[in-house]
């Protein structure tokens, strides 16, 4: 958005003086785990008494630090899109500096630095404290566990772990995060507290596998403990869960589900197919049986639960058996909430070593052919609602509707509840909503 508005700046000939204070801009790529980051900079900059803001609609902002994504090849163009769209702006006089910074720059800085030598420093996603040194600012360890947010006051992304162990074929998050590294449950409980004191009532739990918690530092899977530490803040009124791993996964975490109140019957497990061959060719360390089974369990112990997924399509050697079998895997599944992307080669991983021989086409349609199915299964568990009254945090308002989620929604990727803005609804907070209207992935109702 910003970047967009700099261009404006370069049409009109406007120029930076260069004589003013340092106002920095951070802008952030990809998924809620930079978002995390990106704060935690914001913080440490406030901390040290800088002009600091994120993703700025002014055009104010002399130095403007890219924290950008080196998901897969969409999230990598966007990132070099962003970076040369700051660099257009650096030459036109409107930026003086541009720094780079997250898991492309990890990654990749040695080829992009001669590339793109108008960036003034490329920095990895575990150099903070260079990063801070650089915008003349010092790391401070009395900040840890405080957090300015860029989202809503009303819920946060709480970062439970760094990196990744898990050696799936198709994945790079390992070469740009390096290994599991677990933040203990002291950090994180003083953070949610510091959170709640300033309004917070959803936190978000993510890390790159979330199941995986605590082995490296308490020598066994922690993750119940967390949640049940956490469900004990004061003014936490939902806590959720979001990228749990298959294989091993902990079900000591069903219980504390089952039985604290305020930990969301919502859980967001990436499953990558329904082909037990193809799961073999990407590591995952699990069957369709397997992954059958511990879907039925988890449902079995946390009734009324809500499963997020996430599925590829296109992996290399993925036959046409193999897609059907996924097809019938999520037709026979039913999942609440469900995304599919297509496969992205990425160089260093196992599977790069593989042809990447699904056409780009072939990838198109076997994910439309996947998200139509999906289509009509969310429909037909919307419909099934009508008439129910839920609890609903409300996030924004737009176009007449106030918007807003149950405790089976995850923010931007999920499912939406909207009610009118004729009715009474003050953002940030929690109503009860009778749902009047279903559509595929929209619920309207009425505040009651």
């Amino acid at each position: 958005r910003s970047a967009d508005n700099a261009f404006c700046f370069i049409k009109n000939g406007m120029k930076t003086k260069g004589t003013r204070k340092n106002n920095i801009n951070i802008v952030t790529m990809g998924c809620s785990k930079n978002l995390v980051d990106s704060e935690e900079l914001f913080t440490q900059l406030r901390g040290n008494g800088l002009s600091v803001t994120h993703e700025s609609d002014k055009d104010d902002s002399n130095v403007v630090v890219i924290n950008t994504c080196g998901f897969i090849d969409n999230a990598k163009e966007e990132s070099i899109e962003t970076i040369l769209r700051y660099v257009d702006a650096k030459e036109n006089g409107i930026v003086e500096k541009v720094y780079v910074t997250g898991c492309l720059s990890h990654r990749f800085k040695d080829e992009l630095a001669p590339e793109i030598p108008q960036v003034d420093a490329w920095f990895g996603t575990n150099e903070l404290p260079r990063l801070l040194k650089t915008l003349r600012a010092d790391y401070k360890k009395e900040l840890v566990g405080e957090r300015l947010l860029t989202t809503p006051t009303h819920y946060a992304y709480l970062k439970i772990a760094e990196g990744c162990d898990r050696p799936c074929s198709f994945c790079a998050i390992p070469l740009m995060r390096g290994k599991h590294v677990s933040r203990p449950i002291e950090e994180l409980t003083l953070q949610a507290k510091n959170l709640a004191a300033k309004g917070t009532k959803e936190l978000i739990l993510i890390a790159q596998d979330l199941t995986y918690y605590g082995l490296d530092i308490y020598k066994k899977r922690n993750l119940a403990d967390l949640i049940d530490r956490l469900a004990d803040v004061e003014g936490i009124d939902w806590i959720r869960l979001q990228y749990a791993y298959p294989s091993g996964f902990p079900l000591d975490v069903l219980d504390v589900m089952r039985e604290r109140s305020n930990v969301c019957n919502y859980l967001d497990m990436p499953l990558q197919h329904g082909s037990t061959e193809m799961l073999k060719l990407m590591r995952r360390g699990i069957t369709r049986d397997k992954t059958e089974a511990l879907v039925n369990t988890i449902r079995d112990k946390v009734p009324g639960v809500a499963l997020r997924t996430t599925l590829i399509a296109g992996h290399p050697g993925e036959t046409e058996a193999m897609f059907e079998e996924m097809y019938h895997f999520v037709e026979k599944m039913r999942f609440d909430r469900l995304g599919i992307f297509q496969y992205s080669h990425e160089e260093d991983t196992h599977s790069f070593g593989m042809a990447d021989d699904i056409p780009a086409e072939v990838k198109q349609e076997r994910t439309d052919i996947i998200m139509e199915l999906q289509q009509g299964i969310s429909q037909e568990l919307n419909a099934k609602k009508i008439g129910e009254v839920k609890k609903v945090l409300f996030d924004r308002s737009e176009g007449g509707f106030f918007i807003g989620r149950t405790e089976q929604d995850s923010p931007e990727v999920d499912n939406e509840v909207l009610v009118s803005t004729d009715q009474y609804v003050r953002l940030g907070d929690f109503a009860n909503v009778r749902i009047d209207k279903a559509e595929e992935f929209d619920l309207f109702g009425t505040v009651v």
